[in-house]
């Protein structure tokens, strides 16, 4: 276990100590909950009394915070707490990894591999035939790459991701439990009998830089070309990436979401969960998707904003359903008017 006191926490988030800088912690903690030992952060001023009555040896604060009471915790004042306690985070985890190395057994690694340095290979883990691995990768138990794979430096491959053969990954990557990145596409041709004849899938997958897949994503191999995933794209659990999609530069696609095959999306764009795009579209840079929309058409608006199904304008879906709750009233309404005609017809 690392332990750090509070002048080299503020070191390596460029923060200034504010009380005791020899306090050491260990650990991490809400602060709420937190304990002697821990250091935890306060961003949102909704919690801003627990500062106050903390366990928590260190705290990380905006350094604009104005104490009302007296605080026993050793403070680090920085521009962005939230953004500074992720900084710290990231490097906490970077250093506890680089403690992670050498291969544990029973594992296979084919002798035609290549591992940079500092590598770390799980137990129950397959590396194929003509894989080549960069400096830092770290690869958990139950982890399966197949053939001619490339992986770039400080990669973290979690327990029972598969890499299918002939796929890319760059550098700077962390892959989440269970993913799969390579499989075959969902390609199959209907023959004049009913049946389905399969397409064989013979491209593979490009992940950029920067890159983050959650738990049990799949990213399915192109047909022919690749399936591209572009730098700084981050993924949620359980999203479905199809054949030959591409996904543009620091894209965020929440859980439960599925592209399908053939569609580009273009740079920084949001998806809220359970949203889909059906197949061979193109959307635009910055579109924000709400959640549970379902996109039909090509969205050529940058930085536009849609909702529902078949996904339509923002603020003209949300007026469209304000009048569809109203239905009922102008239903009646409208039947209270008909009677009306109707007699003033007949006094006529």
């Amino acid at each position: 276990m690392l332990e750090f006191n509070a002048q080299q926490v503020a070191m390596m988030i460029q923060g200034n100590v504010e009380g005791d800088a020899t306090v050491a912690v260990k650990q991490f903690g809400k602060i709420e909950e937190a304990t002697k030992g821990q250091i935890s952060f306060l961003a949102n001023p909704k919690y801003e009394d627990f500062l106050y009555s903390t366990k928590a040896s260190i705290v990380i604060v905006n350094e604009t915070l104005v104490l009302k009471n007296p605080c026993a915790a050793t403070l680090i004042r920085v521009p962005d707490a939230y953004a500074a306690f992720a900084t710290l985070l990231t490097k906490y985890q970077e250093l506890k990894a680089a403690t992670l190395v050498g291969i544990q057994t029973p594992s296979f690694i084919a002798t035609t591999a290549k591992l940079g340095d500092q590598h770390f290979v799980g137990a129950f883990s397959h590396i194929g035939e003509n894989v080549v691995l960069g400096e830092n990768v770290k690869i958990f138990p139950n982890v399966f790459i197949g053939e001619n794979v490339k992986i770039g430096n400080n990669v973290t491959l979690n327990p029972g991701v598969v890499v299918y053969s002939d796929c890319i990954i760059g550098n700077h990557i962390t892959i989440h439990s269970g993913a799969i990145i390579g499989s075959d596409g969902f390609g199959f041709a209907p023959k004049a009998d009913g049946s389905y004849q399969k397409v064989p899938q013979l491209g593979n997958v490009i992940i950029e830089d920067h890159v983050e897949v959650g738990a049990n994503a799949t990213i399915d191999r192109a047909t022919i070309g690749s399936t591209i995933i572009r730098k700084g794209v981050k993924l949620d659990n359980l999203v479905q990436i199809a054949h030959n999609v591409e996904i543009g530069e620091n894209t965020v696609i929440a859980a439960q979401t599925g592209i399908s095959g053939s569609t580009k999306l273009g740079k920084g764009i949001m998806m809220g969960g359970q949203s889909g795009i059906a197949g061979h579209l193109m959307v635009a840079d910055g579109v924000k998707i709400a959640g549970r929309s379902g996109v039909t058409k090509n969205i050529k608006v940058v930085n536009s904003t849609v909702t529902g199904y078949p996904a339509g304008d923002h603020n003209a879906t949300l007026r469209a359903q304000v009048h569809l709750k109203n239905l009922p009233t102008l239903e009646k309404r409208v039947k209270e008017l008909e009677i009306l005609v109707q007699q003033l017809t007949q006094k006529g």
